[in-house]
């Protein structure tokens, strides 16, 4: 890692805005219920700043070779969001969180040992929705208290998120791009939700957002294809512009149906 001043500078503005749109996403769900907060919270609010980044540092075949290990990744973030769900109902917030953590982490040392294809991770994202989305499908449904926010919980937002930024950005140039597309898609913003939220509202409905976001990583995942195909075939301005289209075109069609659906 450099310690050029000018890299250093370049480091802390990126650090800034990748915090800046984590902490806002994630107020917005503090306010808005359950089901619009999984729709923000899985929009790319993290990855998408992350890959950003990558993007300026690295060709767009660095990008492409990266989304390909991201999509396992995005499976990996659904168990995560299971176990948590299970174990919030009864389990504090350390205990579950910890534990959803730790899955995550398993998962993504399996999934380092495997060298993907698309076709590969299309795949695996495929089982684990078949799997996981019954399962979640009971959680999905609970009360969000009113919520008081407290003198830490941006600065402990800001700082999660900011970490990732400053790892991702620091290892990606020896630790190639299989390891720079797990790290880009950690999940930060559900792991602050959870550290974050469930002290102040309760374990199941925390675990209710991280639930219904399940549906928007199906989203997630179909942008990380784009993402991947874009960058290999037209470069990664044009893969990343068509992941987030896809994200938030994904997104924004589940609230027009949620929506539809409630006034039925």
């Amino acid at each position: 890692m450099s310690l050029d001043p000018s890299f250093l500078l370049l480091l802390g503005l990126r650090m800034a805005i990748a915090a800046a749109f984590v902490v806002s996403a994630s107020m917005i769900a503090e306010r808005t219920g359950p089901v619009i907060g999984a729709l923000v919270a899985t929009l790319p609010i993290s990855a998408g700043p992350t890959y950003v980044f990558l993007a300026l540092d690295h060709d767009a075949a660095f990008i492409a070779q990266g989304a390909l290990t991201s999509l396992p990744i995005n499976a990996a973030t659904i168990f995560l969001s299971l176990a948590y769900a299970v174990l919030a109902q009864r389990h504090s917030v350390l205990v579950a969180s910890a534990t959803a953590v730790a899955v995550w982490l398993g998962l993504a040392a399996l999934i380092k040992t495997v060298q993907w294809t698309l076709l590969m991770g299309v795949a695996a994202n495929v089982v684990t929705f078949a799997i996981c989305l019954p399962l979640l499908r009971r959680y999905r449904h609970a009360r969000m208290p009113l919520i008081t926010r407290r003198w830490y919980d941006v600065p402990l937002r800001a700082s999660l998120v900011a970490t990732l930024v400053a790892t991702v950005t620091s290892v990606s140039g020896w630790a190639g791009p299989s390891v720079s597309g797990m790290l880009a898609l950690f999940p930060i913003v559900f792991t602050s939700m959870m550290l974050i939220l469930q002290p102040r509202i309760g374990g199941p409905a925390t675990a209710a957002v991280l639930a219904n976001g399940a549906y928007g990583l199906i989203g997630f995942s179909l942008a990380v294809v784009v993402l991947h195909l874009g960058s290999l075939h037209l470069g990664a301005a044009v893969g990343l512009s068509g992941a987030l289209t896809t994200c938030v075109g994904w997104n924004l069609g589940l609230w027009w149906l949620g929506r539809r659906r409630r006034t039925a």
